[in-house]
């Protein structure tokens, strides 16, 4: 995956950014192609694996101090990195605003589980 350089001026970048950086990536190999729902969604599930792979075997206390060592913390954020990737193209290629179905979602779930 790419490794997203700062933003001009320290500012984050943004979704729509990545987005765009990561659709060019692939063009820029011709990997549209293989970029199908189903390629992209099986990716995303061996990133996602490799994430779990990290804290497997980890009791609670060890893997919410994972971030403490550097190299883990390294090997984290790029799994994390890989996931996002993968999902932001999924939904790039199936046309999916993926903020917008995550505001979706938590409008669902608090009318679904209401504060009592």
């Amino acid at each position: 995956m790419t490794d997203p350089s700062p933003a001009p001026h320290g500012e984050r970048p943004d979704l729509a950014a990545l987005q765009r950086r990561l659709a060019e990536f692939a063009a820029a190999r011709n990997w549209q192609p293989y970029h199908t729902p189903k390629n992209l969604v099986s990716a995303l599930s061996v990133e996602a694996s490799e994430l779990v792979e990290i804290f497997q075997w980890s009791t609670p206390e060890e893997s919410a101090r994972v971030m403490d060592d550097p190299d883990t913390a390294h090997r984290v954020s790029d799994e994390v990195a890989d996931v996002l990737a993968y999902l932001l193209q999924l939904c790039e290629v199936l046309g999916i605003d993926p903020l917008a179905a995550l505001a979706a979602k938590i409008d669902r779930n608090e009318r679904r589980f209401p504060v009592e």
